[in-house]
């Protein structure tokens, strides 16, 4: 499925957020990404018309099984890629930094190859 960059963020953080408070809502997201409310809310009005969200009733966001795998994917290769630089001598905070821009634009075979070449490495 082809999403684009910002899409792919705002689902990344959400996962992330979940992952670290239990609970999203809109105001997380603003506050997390230095966003307005009123542009977290037009995002996550075209998520829910996508099929990426879901509201429940007081407001949390949880991620389709849609949104959660793109969500889960931008999230492995942010991992992944970070680890790959750090492994070459990149500190952390700038290894992170880059994998969110490298994340995005990688195909799908190169990060294969680097997640196959970071296992071989471990071994």
């Amino acid at each position: 499925m082809k999403t684009n960059e910002s899409a792919e963020n705002y689902l990344e953080t959400i996962l992330m957020l979940k992952k670290k408070t239990g609970s999203v809502r809109s105001i997380d997201v603003a506050h997390e990404l230095s966003f307005s409310k009123p542009s977290v809310s037009v995002a996550m009005k075209n998520f829910r018309e996508k099929g990426y969200i879901s509201i429940d009733g007081d407001g949390s966001i949880i991620l389709t099984d849609k949104g959660l795998a793109i969500a889960e994917r931008v999230f492995e290769r942010h991992q992944v890629i970070a680890s790959a630089l750090m492994a070459l001598g990149v500190d952390e905070k700038t290894a992170y930094e880059d994998s969110c821009k490298i994340e995005h634009d990688i195909s799908d075979t190169s990060f294969e190859l680097i997640k196959k070449f970071l296992a071989k490495s471990k071994n």
